[in-house]
């Protein structure tokens, strides 16, 4: 059996599909892949988001998200996990974000999904600005989520377990 584990961290759009093929590649024992898309929203709190710009720190970003995907194959079973997160600029309706995971059946697979993605909205490091007509504002991209984290028994302050 072949695991993947991987994390890109990139400026350009992604593929669902040839994401989601490359991520069964060589492991006929895949019987579920489960994915999340996630789009930049055209509204936040109620004002208009016309762009968003995200921020990070090279290397220590892709290192965060790669332990935490350690974390899903601890916890779950599932044979292949992929992470992909955009950067730069922005335009509503974008995609920003896919997590695939591909497990033998798909109870784990939707687990280790949800898993990585209230990981990825409360402690992965990224920065993100939202500009809309009354100008740029800088927003806490980790928004805090304590009961989604406690669920998984990962402490918010530190994403220690």
């Amino acid at each position: 059996m072949k695991t993947c584990r991987s994390v890109s961290i990139q400026t350009e759009d992604f593929d669902l599909t040839a994401e989601a093929a490359a991520l069964r590649e060589g492991d006929g024992g895949i019987g579920a892949v489960v994915a999340f898309v996630g789009t930049v929203r055209d509204a936040a709190d109620a004002r208009p988001v016309q762009l968003m710009e995200l921020e990070h720190y090279p290397g220590m970003t892709e290192s965060a998200i790669a332990g935490m995907i350690d974390q899903a194959f601890e916890r779950f079973e599932i044979r292949a996990a992929r992470v992909i997160h955009r950067v730069g600029a922005l335009a509503a309706r974008d995609q920003i974000v896919l997590v695939l995971v591909a497990s033998r059946h798909r109870g784990q697979a939707f687990e280790a999904c949800e898993f990585l993605m209230d990981y990825l909205k409360t402690q992965a490091p990224f920065w993100k600005k939202e500009h809309g007509p009354e100008g740029a504002q800088w927003v806490d991209a980790r928004e805090a989520d304590d009961a989604a984290l406690a669920r998984w028994g990962v402490n918010s302050r530190n994403g220690a377990v």
